[in-house]
């Protein structure tokens, strides 16, 4: 049987200082859950927010095969945090299970060149409004399925405000451009950046992302990035960020 861990000191212990945001924020009570084969004494842990789903612990089965009943998703992105827990994702899933490489980002604060941030900003092209999200922007984009992800995992508005935060580039009124928070947690935010397809290579994506790092250093916030391709690696390198290895991770399509 799998049940919502509440013990979190022992789901800590078993994902043993894993440098990841979204897990963080589910050790937190931010936002995100974690579950196991025990509430109070699990040897399997499950670190479950949004599109991603960390195994860390005993490899088990059950737990990999569980869908939790408040999850209404058919997809997911499944990280093991060992060969072993990769081994048990492919043997429960060997027809939806998609292996993929993903892209580790160094987390190093008080890395990054403000003034050369700022300089990015202030590149913002004619014709083009650079604003943060506030309410009407935030419902505005869970409308909208190219950037929904942007503030879907975020329930209200009062909840984005405290641990979200977005940097929006509009045209003509209409988002085409933002970085903003897939996640927070107490000391920041996990990184969702996209353009429509339409405004691609026009160095938006970069201005976006210059201007939430620079309001994330205001708060006292770090901006975590993670990276799906190569290119989210350039853009992040450009930004001031520092490649730190690949990792597998599994595309499951049908969960």
């Amino acid at each position: 049987m799998i049940y919502e861990v509440k013990n979190m000191k022992k789901a800590a212990d078993l994902f043993e200082n894993w440098q990841e945001s979204l897990i963080w924020s589910c050790l937190q009570g931010v936002m995100g859950r974690i579950y196991g084969d025990s509430g109070e004494n699990p040897e399997s842990v499950m670190a479950l927010l949004g599109d991603f789903c960390y195994f860390a612990g005993k490899p088990s089965r059950e737990l990999a095969l569980y869908k939790p009943e408040q999850c209404k998703k058919d997809f997911v992105i499944m990280v093991p945090q060992n060969e072993r827990w990769a081994e048990m994702i492919e043997s429960c899933y060997p027809e939806k299970a998609k292996k993929v490489t993903r892209y580790a980002i160094k987390k190093e604060p008080g890395i990054f060149d403000r003034e050369r941030l700022q300089q990015a900003v202030d590149g913002l092209p004619e014709g083009y409004s650079l604003k943060m999200v506030d309410e009407e922007l935030f419902y505005g984009c869970k409308k909208l399925e190219w950037c929904r992800d942007w503030t879907a995992q975020y329930e209200t508005y009062e909840l984005y405000r405290k641990h979200g935060l977005g940097a929006v580039i509009l045209k003509d009124g209409e988002p085409v451009s933002g970085a903003c928070s897939y996640s927070g947690y107490l000391e920041g935010i996990e990184v969702e950046i996209d353009t429509r397809e339409e405004y691609r290579r026009q160095g938006l994506a970069y201005i976006c992302g210059a201007k939430l790092i620079l309001e994330c250093l205001e708060r006292g916030w770090y901006a975590s990035w993670d990276a799906q391709n190569k290119w989210s690696v350039a853009l992040a390198q450009k930004l001031g960020y520092h490649f730190e290895r690949e990792y597998t991770a599994y595309e499951i399509w049908g969960y």
